[in-house]
């Protein structure tokens, strides 16, 4: 299994952090936190790397309805969206990655997270299919 559902694009990282941004909330994800990977690096290791963001990506029905038969599961939510600069190539390359909901079931062992999973999975495809579409 896959560990991230991913795409690439071509642009700048505002901007592909905002089309993110945009993307995910059209899926009924929102942002319960940001974490500047690159900015905490720096201060607190005095360490250089590329742009690096996660955000925190929660859709509340789909939280509500894992919660629900797990509270454990607390402990992999929110998903993790990464927005991240490619450091393999040259120019303006973007890698957008997001945790694959199965791993949710996978770790758990729970056959009742099968269709939170699924759903979580199609909206998190349809968000990052659509940044290649605009």
């Amino acid at each position: 299994m896959k560990l991230a559902l991913s795409t690439t694009l071509q642009t700048t990282f505002d901007d592909a952090l905002a089309r993110t941004r945009q993307a995910l909330a059209e899926q009924g994800f929102g942002i319960l936190t940001e974490i500047d990977v690159k900015a905490t690096m720096k201060t607190k290791l005095d360490a250089d790397m590329e742009n690096y963001i996660i955000l925190g990506a929660c859709n509340p029905p789909l939280a509500h309805r894992a919660l629900g038969a797990d509270r454990q599961i607390g402990v992999l939510l929110p998903c993790n969206v990464v927005v991240r600069t490619d450091t393999s190539t040259d120019g303006e390359t973007v890698v957008i990655e997001a945790m694959n909901p199965q791993l949710m079931v996978d770790v758990s062992e729970l056959s009742v997270l099968q269709d939170v999973a699924d759903e979580a999975t199609d909206r998190l495809h349809k968000a990052i299919d659509s940044l290649t579409d605009r």
